[in-house]
């Protein structure tokens, strides 16, 4: 194994379930039931606030119209899409590649009577399915990077390829927005550094250990390097 494998390897994260399309598959099975049952949308990822963050700073923000296109990779429950379209947004696209998440996404939004928002079944590793998406102003990524991040089988490999479609993904000059439980904001600039640069960290909820402050999450906004 070369320095550079060995490097890599040891870069990664432990493996988990929250790493495979099994457990994703059947979280989102089992939150459809809840929604039939008794109207629970399900878990918010992070928790509100993250969302309501992103949200803020994307109504915020100048470079971003109402009519800009916008793309939530690892949608779940769509909810994130649900708030923007609610703030008048009318490009917005979701996609998942478990349809189980994507159907209870698309039955919340009829429910709601939300317009403006497409839902999908895309794999966001996969080349050919992020090609025919086309390109957005805005790709956010709330807990999905993370996931890839603790796939048992190669995450190396599969982080590299997520890198390469989100670029793709994002129109030149456009902005990718990631939160991360599990990268701090050092390890987020440098892995999405090789084509985007930063153009803002967003301020999240610190904690202090040990005489150090460190974040819960990291929030950190990109803009595409041509």
């Amino acid at each position: 194994m070369s320095e550079e494998s060995k490097e890599a390897q040891s870069s990664e994260l432990n493996s988990s379930e929250l790493g495979t399309k099994e457990f994703w598959d059947g979280r989102y099975e089992l939150e459809m039931r809840n929604y039939k049952s008794h109207g629970d949308v399900g878990e918010i990822w992070f928790d509100e606030s993250s969302q309501a963050r992103v949200i803020k700073w994307i109504m915020q923000n100048s470079e971003i119209s109402h009519e800009s296109r916008i793309l939530d990779i690892g949608c779940g429950n769509g909810m994130f899409l649900v708030e923007l379209a609610q703030e008048g947004y009318k490009s917005l696209f979701g996609v998942d590649y478990s349809q189980q998440a994507i159907d209870l996404a698309t039955s919340i939004a009829q429910d709601e009577e939300i317009e403006h928002i497409e839902y999908k079944a895309v794999d966001i590793l996969s080349p050919d399915e992020v090609k025919e998406l086309g390109k957005f102003k805005i790709t956010h990524d709330k807990g999905t990077y993370d996931a890839i991040s603790l796939c048992p089988d190669d995450p190396t490999t599969k982080r590299a390829k997520y890198l390469e479609n989100v670029h793709s993904l994002t129109e030149d000059k456009g902005i990718f927005i990631i939160t991360s439980c599990n990268w701090t904001e050092d390890e987020l600039k440098s892995f999405f550094g090789a084509k985007f640069r930063l153009k803002q960290i967003l301020p999240t909820p610190t904690f202090k250990f040990g005489g150090k402050i460190g974040n819960v999450v990291s929030t950190v906004a990109f803009e595409k390097l041509s």
